[in-house]
């Protein structure tokens, strides 16, 4: 017997699932469908946010043009104009030969082309690390994306709730229907009172007024959700049911990315205090005019150039690389502190959402069974309501806790659904 009425309570389940879920397209045959996935993509391409990507890479590329720069030639132009004090002068005079004075004005202007060496290491490190920095800034829009996903779940399912409640409701109006009408029956044959109709009567009222509530709560839920998606959602249109899940506890979010991607830059900012801090050699050929020029016991303009390899080494950066050495440490330690804290929420949060899904389905389970009991008892009433027997509040009190019992059944179905989804955008796979 147990066996039995446990298979027709999970049959009742399944059709009333269906009939829920099909009646407000049956009222509104001429709408679009939507979809969860489709409502994702669309929301994605209307987000303002979503403009953000392409500024990321165009400051991206000409962040790594910027840095590119150095590999090539330095161009430099300068030019002096001096008096000195003293001048050189041969200390010794030779005989009938008159060596002339030389100018205490100088003058020269010159251009230098110089080729780094060492330096094109620091050049490669700059480029990388534009690259991660701009990568960095795509994995936070990412991240924001991801929310945006979360949020178009709340008002989806919300829909389907509404969708589903208002299509129970008409088949409460029906059941209500049909009291009245046995009611009526009931007082023709002198068993029943007119007060009975009227009872039934004004319950019929109550329901068009839940039906006007849900309706305008729809309203609202598809008004906000048409910002997001940048499409008008008419009361015709029809939310389709999403598929059940298979679900997995591997943690792929966007915030593990974005982790790893600031490690990154940190490992490269590491490497580019080595780059700036190592003796630099570079290739150079300077060309100028001046007085004097190379020969600087001459008196006259002329041009000059001389090329070769220069050693140069700024050792003030040695003051402060342990230091910042350090801060890249410590801020390599706070985003592992960070990445843990967020591992813990998160498999907390699975965790929470795994009891919450096993629980759902034990009660739908279990409303399976309420709701063919309640038929039962709704069935028997509405008999006794004909032959008299009982009263429109009888009849009405068990109407009512069947209607309950397929709410319940319709609630913990659409949380049901929802959950797994929430599971799935907080696993981010």
């Amino acid at each position: 017997m147990n066996t039995k009425r446990k298979l027709s309570g999970r049959a009742t389940f399944f059709l009333l699932f269906l009939l829920a879920a099909a009646l407000p397209g049956s009222a509104a045959g001429e709408g679009r469908v939507l979809n969860l996935d489709s409502c994702y993509a669309m929301a994605e391409r209307n987000w303002p946010l979503v403009r953000q990507y392409d500024l990321i890479e165009k400051s991206g590329e000409y962040s790594v043009g910027n840095a590119s720069k150095g590999y090539l030639p330095m161009l430099s132009i300068g030019g002096q104009a001096s008096r000195q004090s003293d001048v050189t002068k041969i200390p010794f005079s030779l005989p009938n030969i008159d060596m002339p004075a030389l100018s205490r004005d100088q003058y020269k202007i010159y251009a230098e082309i110089s080729q780094p060496l060492t330096g094109l290491l620091t050049v490669k490190n700059s480029r990388d690390l534009a690259k991660a920095t701009t990568e960095v800034e795509r994995r936070k829009t990412d991240v924001e994306f991801h929310k945006l996903k979360e949020r178009i779940n709340q008002l989806y399912f919300g829909i389907l709730l509404i969708d589903a409640q208002t299509g129970q409701i008409e088949l409460l109006k029906k059941d209500i229907l049909t009291g009245i009408d046995r009611a009526v029956v009931a007082v023709e044959n002198g068993v029943a009172s007119e007060s009975d109709v009227d009872i039934l009567k004004a319950e019929l009222l109550k329901s068009e007024q839940r039906t006007i509530e849900l309706k305008s709560m729809r309203k609202g839920y598809t008004d906000m959700l048409s910002l997001f998606i940048n499409q008008k959602i008419g009361a015709d249109d029809v939310f389709e049911q999403p598929a059940i899940l298979s679900l997995s506890s591997v943690i792929n979010r966007p915030e593990l990315h974005l982790f790893e991607t600031q490690r990154s830059v940190l490992d490269i900012r590491d490497r580019l205090i080595t780059s700036k801090n190592i003796p630099h050699l570079n290739l150079f050929l300077q060309g100028g005019y001046g007085r004097p020029g190379l020969n600087f016991l001459s008196n006259d303009f002329d041009t000059y150039y001389i090329g070769g390899i220069r050693l140069s080494w700024n050792i003030a950066g040695l003051y402060t690389l342990r230091d910042e050495r350090k801060s890249i440490s410590v801020n390599r330690g706070m985003i592992d502190v960070q990445e843990e804290l967020f591992v813990f929420n998160t498999t907390l949060a699975l965790s929470q959402q795994d009891s919450e899904i096993a629980k759902l389905s034990e009660l739908i389970d279990t409303d399976g069974e309420i709701i063919l009991l309640r038929e039962n008892v709704t069935r028997a009433a509405k008999l006794q309501l004909e032959q008299g027997t009982a009263t429109a509040n009888d009849y009405i009190t068990c109407l009512n806790a069947e209607d309950q019992a397929r709410q319940n059944l319709l609630l913990h179905r659409i949380q049901w659904l929802m959950a797994q989804y929430n599971h799935k955008s907080t696993t981010g796979n």
